[in-house]
């Protein structure tokens, strides 16, 4: 397996939740980090506790000026890039009667097609020496949530999408994988407005029980996995659940 030390990393949704905990990860192990965001306030404090191995960019992830300026930051940043880690996402919810048209292209925008254009940017130089993609997929995937039709759905595309890219990209040596997450208290309820930070963490922590593993999960255990699959040169096209057992949909019977 390849070391990250010295690698060059790209992560989008870099000023909180698993995006951060990612770039703190990989920040310590002796990667040359490049996060983004669209509050400045967030990636700039990210960035400065974690030290000058990490580069903050403001940017938009579905603004197309906004995707070039950030993939040349992060490649004259960590001199080439070796992994991007598509990692910003938007939520939305409601139940399928209200859903609002242009809601469900913004969040496919953000969830799927800001991702895909990113990866196209990067490309070319993930080809130089053979380099990594990680997308984001959900436990939405393997669990019905009532009223988070529009989420999961994004979601879906981006676990078929995984496969998709892991074999037209595969001649290039780029490898593509995704990950699962279970429930991680993270800010994707609150940026939408769904619940305030204390109802967030009351809600998430009620589902420990449902993980077959008795807890919800942390950032780091997130950052492990995706350590593996930046790292795992013979890994490929693969949806890795990183859920304490949540997808399984545990019972009492």
């Amino acid at each position: 397996m390849r070391d990250i030390e010295g690698m060059s990393i790209l992560i989008t949704g870099g000023g909180s939740g698993l995006g951060a905990g990612a770039a703190a990860y990989f920040a310590q192990r002796g990667a040359k980090v490049t996060i983004c965001g669209r509050r400045p306030d967030k990636i700039a404090a990210v960035a400065s506790d974690i030290g000058d191995a990490c580069m903050a960019v403001v940017a938009d992830v579905t603004n197309p000026d906004d995707r070039s300026r950030l993939m040349q930051a992060a490649v004259t940043h960590g001199g080439g890039l070796d992994a991007l880690i598509n990692n910003a996402a938007n939520m939305m919810r409601g139940p399928i009667s209200a859903l609002d048209e242009q809601g469900l292209l913004d969040i496919f925008h953000s969830n799927v097609v800001a991702g895909m254009m990113l990866t196209g940017l990067a490309v070319p130089h993930l080809e130089v020496n053979g380099g990594a993609i990680i997308f984001f997929g959900s436990v939405h995937t393997r669990r019905a949530f009532p009223g988070a039709s529009p989420y999961a759905a994004t979601k879906g595309a981006v676990e078929a999408l995984t496969k998709v890219l892991a074999g037209e990209l595969g001649t290039k040596n780029i490898r593509v994988n995704c990950i699962v997450p279970g429930a991680i208290l993270t800010e994707i309820n609150q940026r939408a407005g769904l619940y305030d930070d204390d109802a967030a963490a009351a809600r998430l922590n009620a589902m420990a029980s449902s993980h077959v593993l008795g807890r919800i999960g942390t950032e780091e255990e997130v950052a492990e996995a995706i350590d593996y699959l930046i790292r795992a040169e013979w890994t490929t096209g693969a949806v890795l659940d990183v859920d304490g057992g949540l997808g399984l949909g545990l019972t009492d019977a």
